[in-house]
């Protein structure tokens, strides 16, 4: 399966568990003290943890019918 980032690069998922866990996590991270790039790098993570979620949403959807 497929997602395209923020960039709009199409990024294959092969485990999707594991892409919405490391996505978790590094959507929290952030420099101490933080930088301006910190915002970006959130967004971008947010951005495709969110995209991630629906993808397992539609899953689940696909499956329980």
């Amino acid at each position: 399966m497929k997602v395209t980032d923020l960039n709009g690069c199409d990024l294959e998922v092969t485990d999707l568990e594991n892409a919405i866990e490391k996505t978790g996590w590094y959507k929290e991270y952030e420099h101490i003290p933080p930088v301006e790039s910190d915002k970006q790098r959130k967004a971008y993570w947010s951005d495709l943890h969110d995209k991630l979620l629906k993808l397992k949403e539609q899953q689940n959807e696909q499956s329980s019918r």
